[in-house]
């Protein structure tokens, strides 16, 4: 161990050691993100020719994807700026359909993630799939800068996408079947992950199940936000129920 040089008579003091370099995370963040990029890249495409066929240039996938990077809003903004929709109608369309992120927040390892420039973006690429791979076991160790990079592949996957299929757009016909199914087949596979690390708390799966096929039953012209209403009811009901059996300290 090297030494300072000190006045006669001090005793030596060590050389302090060089900061550890730290390993670059994007290798990790990419094999990570591969099986999520497997959805993405289709339904950008999608997304890409769903844009040239409404008549918007091409570069408005681009901007789209990221700018705004909502996924299935981007979808229904289209509709809205060729209606030329007031802005109000855009922001409570925005908020029915992605207010379940205010949620997400609750429990996304934010706090793993430091610098407001790097916060400010990981808060803003907050999607499904991302949420989805950051709060699994298998999450639990992973560092912020892996957490951001892989968000970031995830939305490079979205917006190489939906610029693909706009350019492509002509050669692409309007319709091509099972390309929309890529990312129901893509949360599906997510599901069962987390089924599969939470063994034991199966009652959530089943409750969303119940939830699901009740509203199918009773709202089928609103299944999906009646789902999540009873979802979010039945878990309510569950974490009181729980509190309630739990010893007091």
């Amino acid at each position: 161990m090297q030494t300072l040089p000190v006045a006669e008579g001090d005793p030596p003091r060590p050389v302090p050691a060089p900061p550890p370099r730290l390993r670059s995370e994007a290798p990790a963040a990419l094999k990570d993100s591969g099986s999520v990029g497997l959805g993405l890249l289709p339904l950008g495409l999608a997304f890409g020719v769903f844009i040239t066929h409404a008549g918007l240039p091409w570069w408005c996938a681009s901007l789209f994807t990221a700018v705004i990077y909502a996924g299935s809003f981007e979808f229904l903004l289209v509709g809205l700026a060729l209606a030329a929709a007031p802005l109000a109608t855009v922001a409570l369309t925005a908020f029915l359909v992605d207010v379940r992120h205010v949620f997400y927040a609750l429990s996304f390892p934010l706090h793993r993630v430091h610098g407001r420039l790097a916060r400010t973006y990981s808060t803003f690429a907050l999607t499904d799939e991302a949420y989805a791979l950051t709060t699994g076991e298998q999450a639990r160790s992973w560092s912020g800068a892996r957490i951001l990079w892989l968000q970031a592949f995830m939305q490079l996957y979205w917006v190489g996408g939906a610029t693909t299929g706009a350019l492509l757009g002509s050669l692409i016909p309007d319709r091509v079947t099972g390309l929309d199914f890529a990312m129901t087949a893509l949360f599906a596979v997510l599901a069962l992950d987390a089924v599969a690390e939470r063994r034991g708390d199966l009652p959530t799966p089943v409750l969303a199940l119940l939830s699901a096929l009740a509203a199918r039953l009773v709202f089928p012209g609103q299944m999906l936000p009646a789902a999540f209403t009873l979802f979010t009811a039945a878990l309510l009901a569950r974490h009181l129920a729980t509190s309630k059996r739990l010893p007091h300290a």
